[in-house]
Formats: C-alpha cells, structure tokens, sequence
C-alpha cells in the first residue's frame, strides 16, 4: 500500500529527516525478514510431497503475492527518503500495479482460505472431494485473474508526475480521469469496499458457523487426531485473517475518512508521519505470515528445522532421536490403553 491512495491537494509538508529515516529503516528490514522468510514458505511447499496440501496451496499464493510486494519496497524507501520518484514510468506502474494486486490478491486468497476452512469443518465428507490441490491451484490462478480487474487499470493509470516546487521533482501517482475530485473518492470506497470490508464479512461468516460447529461437536471426523489437525490448521488460518485485519484497518480507515472528508494529510507533518506510520504497518502483515505459520504449524516448523539444520548434523540427530522416543510413547500408550479397554 503505497501512498497511490491518498491524495494530496497543493504542497504537502514533507516529512522530518528522522522520522524518513525511521521508515526507510523500517522497510528494508520488513523488506529482508518478509523476503526471507516467504521464499521459505514457497520452498518448503515445493519440496516437501506432504506439504502439498489445498490449504498450503493457497499459503503458497499468499506468500508469493507478498514476496513480489516486499521486493518493491527498496524502490519506495529511497522515494520515502529522497521525497521524489527517481525510477522513470516504467518502475512507477509496475511497483503501483504490484501494489495493488497484492492487497486484492492476498485478500481473496485469506477468503477463499476462510471458506475452505469453512468447509473442512462444516462439511467434512464433501470436503474429500471438493478440498483437492488441482483445484486449489485453479482457484489461485483465477484470484490472479481477478486481481487483474484492478491491477491491469492501475497499472495503465500510474503516471510520473512533475511536481510544481522549488525541487522540479518528479512523483508516482494514480492519474484518474477528470474531474479528480469525483472520481478519487468513489475509487477510495471501491478499494474499501472490496479489498477489505466485503471480504472480511465474508470471512467473519464463516468462522461464526465454524465456532458455534466447533462448539457444538466433540468429533468432527471419526479421529481424535484429525480433529486437533483440523483445529490447528483451523486456528492458524483464523490467526493469519486476523493479523491481515490488524494490519490494514488503519490505512484502509485513514484513506476512507480522507477522501470521504475532503482531509488533506499534507497540511502537517504529524499527519503524514501517521500516514506512512500505517502504511508500513500494512506491508509488515506480508513478514508476519511466515511467522505465524512457523509458530502455529507443526508441519510448517518441522520443514523449516530441516531446512535450517543439516541432516548430517549432531543436531538434527538428536532431533530425530527425541522424536523416534515420543512416537515409542505414544504407541505404547495408546497400546496400553487398547489393553485397559
């Protein structure tokens, strides 16, 4: 989410030197963990056989939207810092097109991610065979396609323009159509409407079903064990949707009340160090991910371990020693209990 949303009328203040280099700090070790950390995610889905599971499937397309994001920040932390755009036209519509379709596509990805859940939870039979990887590939390659919608017009909208001051600079922007004016808040509320509000209620619908089925049924499945798996995915995918909330709300909120209020963030320094305050905070959601997947993904966390530490090593032995005696445990455990039955 580049300042593309938000529209400025005449000279805007420009920020302190502090505070741009607190955001350029900011971005580029957002930049380096989110990149890290995401092309890891993609890695491990494709080489593991067992990690190629629908709901990874989509993981998988939510990781490479954020990844192609990240990658633009460098370019937006040297505009923050320089307070112009020194890239040329063509940078200037791909970071602006790149923009957008991760918002839309990350979106319709946690989504399509809430109703699947819905699915396994609510329907599990009919899940067998509605639930497949080809067809979680297919729906990513149509979220692409709908993103496109909105990616392939910004794209054609992004403009250099020259900025009427002492500096002669250039800026980035989204070149509506005229008059400006009109047509900038009733895109503001389109953007709003469909890369966040629509979608969230869509998503806060479907986890309202899948707690009070939670709640209402002790097995879901037939097997003590799928269930907690079913769980756990279930509580990692409502983890994801809600840091996505928690990390666009205020930028989506703080474009809304501008174009709907007719306020000018410029006018003060204040105001724009809120503004980029909100704006990082909604590309940190996109290093936070793969975070959350190592903390709340067993499979996740194991993929990662052994990415990290070589087979050959005493480590990872050891690891493969404690985990051969808890497996020993729990199958004379669950042989004792056969016995006592």
């Amino acid at each position: 989410m580049d300042p593309s949303l938000f529209s400025f009328t005449g000279e805007h203040e420009p920020l302190p030197k502090g505070a741009k280099i607190t955001v350029v700090v900011v971005y580029l070790i957002v930049c380096v963990v989110g990149l890290v950390g995401n092309c890891l995610v993609m890695y491990v889905i494709i080489r593991y056989t067992k990690m190629k599971t629908a709901t990874n499937i989509y993981i998988f397309n939510l990781a490479l939207a954020d990844a192609l994001v990240l990658a633009t920040l460098p370019f937006q932390g040297t505009d923050v810092i320089l307070g112009f755009w020194p890239f040329g036209l063509a940078l200037c519509k791909a970071v602006v097109a790149i923009d957008y379709y991760n918002m839309f596509t990350s979106v319709f990805t946690l989504t399509i991610m809430s109703v699947d859940r819905y699915i396994a939870v609510c329907h599990p039979v009919r899940s067998l065979t509605v639930r497949t990887p080809l067809r979680a590939k297919l729906i990513n390659v149509a979220v692409w396609v709908l993103a496109s919608a909105v990616g392939l017009p910004v794209m054609i909208m992004g403009q250099v323009e020259e900025e009427k001051d002492v500096y002669g600079s250039a800026e980035c922007i989204l070149n509506l159509p005229k008059p400006r004016e009109h047509w900038w808040p009733v895109f503001v509320i389109c953007v709003f409407l469909f890369s966040f509000l629509i979608p969230v209620v869509i998503i806060s619908v479907c986890y309202g079903l899948m707690v009070r089925r939670l709640r209402s049924v002790r097995v879901l499945s037939g097997s003590r064990e799928k269930d907690r798996n079913l769980r756990r995915i279930t509580y990692m995918v409502l983890s994801v949707v809600a840091a996505f909330v928690l990390c666009w709300m205020p930028v989506q909120v703080l474009a809304l009340i501008q174009a709907l209020g007719h306020v000018d963030l410029g006018t003060s320094q204040a105001s724009m160090a809120a503004m980029h305050f909100c704006i990082a905070l909604g590309y940190a959601n996109s290093c936070l991910n793969p975070v959350l997947y190592a903390f709340l993904d067993e499979n996740f966390k194991r993929c990662f371990r052994e990415f990290c530490i070589p087979a050959n090593s005493s480590l990872f032995l050891e690891e493969q020693r404690k985990r051969s005696l808890r497996q020993e445990r729990e199958c004379l455990c669950k042989h004792c209990c056969f016995c006592l039955v």
